[in-house]
């Protein structure tokens, strides 16, 4: 399983979804461009000391990122027509999110093989990212055993 953003907006985010991939063992695709200069001294800050513990993968575009899944695409958005605790996953799934101010466009929800939404109280738009992606690898990882020990 791995997570994904498209196009990230805020580096605190992305060092956030850093720290998770981290802590459960999950790689971490970015598909770019980033909305903020990107370096090896600012991912260090952003992940702090888990910055050696996850493995980044970079995309110049979602083109190269496509070309590279190896499993199903799920995304993961406000637009979503299966709700989180109605999504079934497997081990092999990307999880995608989109960006922070537009989130993902009409070609990669095209592209997308299932689309889930995270439930909110009504009258409210959405999640932080790093949040959003916390609870939808929560639930995947719970559904197909895929905790660390």
């Amino acid at each position: 399983m791995r997570l994904a953003l498209f196009q990230p907006e805020i580096a605190g985010n992305v060092g956030a979804v850093l720290r998770l991939g981290a802590c459960f063992g999950v790689g971490i695709d970015i598909v770019e461009p980033m909305g903020f200069p990107w370096s090896d001294k600012r991912r260090k800050r952003s992940a702090m000391d888990y910055d050696d513990k996850v493995e980044v993968r970079r995309h110049a575009d979602f083109e190269a990122f496509d070309a590279a899944l190896s499993g199903r695409l799920v995304l993961f958005t406000t637009k979503g027509g299966v709700r989180l605790p109605d999504a079934t996953f497997a081990a092999g799934d990307t999880l995608l999110f989109g960006s922070e101010s537009a989130g993902a466009p009409d070609f990669v929800h095209q592209r997308a093989e299932l689309s889930v939404r995270i439930p909110l109280a009504a009258g409210l738009r959405s999640l932080n990212l790093s949040v959003a992606a916390g609870i939808g690898l929560s639930e995947a990882l719970r559904q197909t055993q895929g905790y660390p020990e």
